[in-house]
């Protein structure tokens, strides 16, 4: 509680304030004040109240901007001039007193926030001149101040004020959409680094695996270029994309498929078998993570009889990734568990809760992992 006073404490000052400037302005006959009317005089002093606090609030920023200094002093002076004039003219409904009062409001919401103003001065422009030009008509030309006392019993007044709440209602939904792009300007940039983050120690076994080769001169090392180099190409411009062709992907997971083949000296039983339509889109670099993992911690943890069994399927709109890999139950690691966690995360970035994935250990020592999720056609 206390620290919620410190922090807030220039509206504690602006209510103090403005209570001796009520009275001063009383006693000198330019307000009156409604003694009878107890609940008015709360609401005006908790409005004027926080609109003396606000400048001293936001103090350390406004001075250092000079323009702000000069709104501040430029409200202050319609303000007086406001009193006054209503005061000397005594004229009810006043269209000059209406007008600096509009004025002063206008300019205190420009002080809080100039953006909206800015964006939508034509607007509020074209709502209030036409409303402030009737009401002066219906005031100055329409028979007099009895003429227009009879009228105003009759006319809805409350209409000079609804554009407040539409004006309020167009604010709140800038707030709303600035919101909900900052929410996805995030949700892409987390997307982005865990796209970066795709097994990037899978190139560098790759190169020395590609030095191995052209050292002995193998017929091998051309064709272990030309692969490596298709997915370098795909995972820099590619992997960037919102989608690619099913087909692209597929072609990628072979590839890396065949790049680990090349590296064993071991045999191991992989089968890649797909039924779809390969011109459907998906978003890219979701599969091989689970291929990755297959071989990391699979394959390279037996000695023999690896395999890995990798099955594509659509079901109506959505596309099945099944994969299934033994593995050596004596060894455990943790980064499996990592790339698991990097996937899911993608996932609900991508997908939010339109996709499963399950996983689940068969006979102690086969993982099977099951991934579905939508694709555009």
């Amino acid at each position: 509680m206390i620290q919620f006073l410190k922090k807030y404490k220039a509206f504690i000052f602006g209510f103090i304030i403005i209570i001796p400037i009520f009275n001063l302005l009383g006693y000198l006959d330019l307000l009156i004040i409604p003694e009878e009317k107890t609940y008015e005089i709360v609401i005006y002093t908790i409005i004027w109240g926080f609109i003396i606090g606000l400048p001293i609030y936001y103090f350390e920023n406004i001075k250092k901007k000079r323009d702000s200094v000069l709104i501040v002093l430029g409200l202050v002076a319609v303000f007086v001039v406001t009193i006054i004039i209503d005061n000397k003219m005594q004229t009810p409904d006043n269209p000059i007193t209406l007008a600096l009062i509009s004025s002063f409001w206008i300019g205190f919401v420009y002080l809080i926030v100039p953006k909206f103003i800015r964006k939508y001065w034509k607007l509020i422009v074209l709502i209030y001149v036409p409303l402030f030009a009737y009401f002066t008509y219906l005031r100055l030309f329409s028979g007099g101040l009895d003429a227009y006392l009879e009228i105003k019993k009759e006319f809805p007044f409350f209409l000079f004020f609804l554009p407040i709440p539409v004006l309020f209602v167009l604010w709140f939904y800038e707030q709303w959409k600035w919101l909900q792009n900052l929410k996805s300007e995030k949700a892409k940039a987390e997307l982005a680094m865990l796209q970066a983050q795709i097994n990037p120690h899978f190139f560098f076994n790759t190169l020395n695996n590609l030095y191995a080769l052209t050292i002995k001169h193998s017929e091998k090392a051309p064709e272990v270029i030309l692969k490596l180099s298709d997915m370098m190409r795909y995972t820099i411009y590619e992997g960037k994309k919102d989608l690619v062709p099913l087909k692209d992907e597929i072609q990628y997971i072979s590839n890396y498929i065949d790049l680990h083949s090349i590296r064993y000296k071991k045999f191991v039983q992989i089968s890649f078998n797909q039924n779809v339509d390969d011109n459907i889109k998906v978003a890219p670099l979701l599969f091989i993570i689970l291929v990755e993992n297959a071989f990391k911690h699979g394959v390279d943890s037996l000695s023999e009889n690896a395999f890995i069994t990798i099955n594509l399927n659509t079901i109506e709109d959505q596309l099945e990734f099944i994969l299934e890999n033994n593995f050596d139950p004596n060894e455990t690691s943790e980064s499996k568990g990592i790339g698991l966690s990097n996937l899911k995360h993608r996932l609900d970035l991508l997908y939010r809760k339109n996709y499963t994935l399950t996983e689940q250990v068969k006979d102690s020592n086969i993982y099977n992992v099951r991934l579905k999720i939508p694709f555009d056609a």
